[in-house]
Order: structure tokens, then sequence, then C-alpha cells
């Protein structure tokens, strides 16, 4: 493939249905040159890129883009990923992905790409899985589907934001735990396979969902799903029996 602030703020926003937010189709379409200033590990199967991209229009946490790769003979490959970082004004964005098995991109991320090399991106997209702070949130997520929460979660700590945010996510072990040097007291891990001394191993079950519905935030939560198809599934599943509205769940879902 050829390689091709201050305080944070967040771009204007405006809902076009209630909770939803208006994406300009204008602005989502246009590709730009992106050029990768870093590369940080952050699980042995998983890294984080960053990304200078001059006019760069903003996102809310939650949105995704679009990467475009350019080989020389002209084939091009597409892939959509959430963006990781909150929103600020140094048009850098950051994208943590998984390397895939077979995977076309990711791969090329994950064993070629280096500093300095350029791709193009368009966006953000999607303004349906898209939190601006607004309300309290509740994020569940498994594996690389904590991607776009993280960007909540850094949101909400770089804007110094009062409303109740609450992380739960789920990882095979301590080892596959994305950003875990980030998380506090507004997360808790869940671990299916291996766990820490004292921890117990497990899916994400109602003992973890139940005790939040229970005594909820004025308002109620706002609540984010995101992960494998069967994550999803099972996430919400425990959502609606803990009592969420099924209408204030906002799914994302991979695989």
């Amino acid at each position: 493939m050829t390689e091709q602030m201050t305080r944070p703020t967040a771009p204007a926003t405006r809902f076009a249905v209630p909770g939803r937010i208006g994406v300009s189709e204008r602005t989502a379409s246009v590709w730009r040159t992106a050029t990768l200033t870093e590369i940080r590990r952050e699980t042995p199967r998983v890294s984080t890129f960053r990304f200078a991209v001059p006019g760069w229009p903003g996102h809310v946490p939650g949105q995704h883009l679009m990467v475009r790769l350019v080989a020389e003979d002209g084939y091009t490959a597409q892939r959509h990923y959430s963006i990781a970082s909150a929103p600020d004004d140094s048009r850098h964005i950051e994208l943590t992905l998984d390397h895939v098995r077979d995977g076309e991109v990711s791969g090329w991320f994950h064993t070629v790409a280096r500093p300095g090399d350029r791709i193009e991106m368009r966006g953000p997209l999607s303004g349906f899985f898209a939190w601006p702070g607004d309300r309290p949130a509740l994020l569940l997520g498994a594996g690389s589907g904590v991607v776009p929460l993280m960007s909540m979660v850094r949101h909400h700590r770089a804007r110094g934001l009062t409303l109740p945010l609450r992380l739960l996510v789920s990882a095979r072990g301590p080892e596959d735990l994305i950003y875990a040097d980030e998380y506090g007291p507004e997360t808790t891990p869940v671990f299916t396979r291996t766990a820490p001394e004292g921890v117990a191993v497990g899916r994400l079950a109602a003992a973890h969902v139940a005790p939040l519905l229970a005594e909820q935030p004025p308002g109620g939560w706002e609540a984010y799903v995101c992960g494998s198809n069967s994550f999803a599934e099972h996430a919400s599943r425990l959502l609606v029996a803990a009592g969420q509205p099924v209408e204030r769940i906002r799914i994302e879902r991979f695989g």
C-alpha cells in the first residue's frame, strides 16, 4: 500500500431527532490526507495509531470514520473504524485497531505502517452512536468494542463533566484489556477467561448491570453497547431485564 488545545472542546452539534446527532453529509464526504505521527501498543494484538489530519472538522465521542488505503497499482481498500480520541482542537485523531487475522487493512497498519506514512480518511460518520456529554451514560463494551466508549470516557474527563458515566468493559484477561492503564473509578472490568487473584471469572452478568439500573441518576441512563454480535445481544438483554428502556439503548456491533 502507498503511504498515502488548550481546553478540549466538542464541535457544535444539533439533534436531527431526539438523541441523534445531525451529521453533515458534505463534510463527511470529503477525503482528507492524514499523516501517521505515533504508534502505541495497547495489548499484544491491539495498537493505537495517532494521526495529524489538517482540516479535520471535529467529531462527537462515539462517531467513526472511513479509512482508505491505495496501492501503487490503484487497488483500494476501505474500512470503517471508531474514533478513540476525545474531541479537541489539535487536528489529531486516534484509532485503536485490533490485528484481525488475515485482515487486509488492519494487517497493513500492524505490520507495515510507520510514523510519517500517509493515508486517506473521511468523516466523522454516524450520528446515532454519539454522546456529546449531555446526559448520564452507561457504557458496555467488549474487546475492541471499548474504543468508541473510551472516546466518551476521555471526553467526560477532559471537559470535567459532572454527569454520571459508568463503563463495564469485558476482556478475556488482564493482558487483553485495552487502555488498562487509563481506567478509573468509573470503570468495572469483567474478565471472561483469566483474572487477577481474587477477581471472579465469567461473562458480563446481571450482577454487574442490575445495581446500576437499581439506583439511576435523574433522567435515567442512556446506554451504549459496542462489541461483537453475540456480546451486543447478550448485553442488551441484560439491560432490558434490569429495566433499561429499549429506546434508550444504542448498539454498535461488528463481526
